[in-house]
């Protein structure tokens, strides 16, 4: 059992200061007086807190953060990643946060969570883009800090995709009625360049063909369930398999 120390309040004060970024302070010991579940979610707290990740992505995502808004988009996002970190399948599963609100402070509610992605799909690249900046940002401060034990060492990071957990993975989608829109730009080239900036979910066949008569500049289709998992796997499959085809049996 892993106990974890929370701030306790004494005539409506709390005896911890709050620390700067998203995330308060929590430290995990045998001995405390809170019992939460999710503690496994304090390491990825601290990761974010000590490496400043949450408030590179709070920086990155203000100009999505609308006047006076209650939450911070870039804490909405981290909150996401954490849940699906600790098992969660859905943007909904933010709230196994939520009810811990000790250790991950305030989340946000599920409409605003859903809200806040349409956002972000919405802005396409841009917010795309500055995800991916701020966290390049964090990777590289990290990694200078470790010197000689960062992973980028010799000029060549080495990433290793156990694609027979990935290909074993069953797939549940949510809702029943979710499509996908594949697109892929002019030309030849590797699926990162050419189509999978151009993959969209939807919740229904509806919605994405509103989608796609807002974007007739793209070329593509709209497909079931079904036809996007088996160009999916011929896609993808060869790929994420190599791996453990080179490995040979354990």
């Amino acid at each position: 059992m892993v106990e974890v120390l929370v701030p306790a309040t004494v005539g409506g004060t709390s005896q911890v200061k709050k620390s700067m970024g998203s995330y308060r302070h929590v430290r995990v010991a045998g001995g405390g007086r809170a019992v939460v579940s999710q503690a496994g979610g304090i390491l990825l707290v601290e990761t974010a807190r000590k490496t400043g990740l949450d408030q590179a992505i709070s920086a990155a995502l203000a100009p999505w953060c609308k006047s006076r808004a209650p939450h911070d988009p870039g804490k909405i996002l981290l909150d996401v990643a954490l849940a699906v970190a600790l098992g969660g399948d859905c943007l909904a599963d933010v709230g196994m946060l939520r009810a811990e609100q000790a250790v991950f402070g305030t989340v946000a509610s599920d409409p605003t969570v859903s809200r806040l992605i349409d956002v972000l799909a919405s802005a396409g690249p841009k917010a795309l883009a500055a995800i991916r900046t701020a966290r390049a940002h964090v990777r590289e401060h990290v990694w200078k800090l470790a010197g000689q034990a960062g992973p980028d060492v010799g000029g060549q990071v080495i990433v290793d995709i156990d694609g027979v957990l990935v290909l074993a993975h069953s797939t549940t989608w949510q809702p029943a009625t979710a499509v996908v829109y594949f697109g892929a730009r002019p030309g030849t080239g590797p699926a990162a360049a050419v189509c999978c900036g151009y993959l969209r979910i939807f919740t229904g066949r509806v919605t994405a063909e509103q989608w796609t008569g807002q974007h007739a500049h793209i070329s593509g289709a709209v497909l079931d369930q079904a036809e996007a998992e088996r160009l999916g796997t011929d896609i993808f499959g060869p790929l994420l398999a190599a791996p453990a085809q080179q490995a040979g049996p354990p």
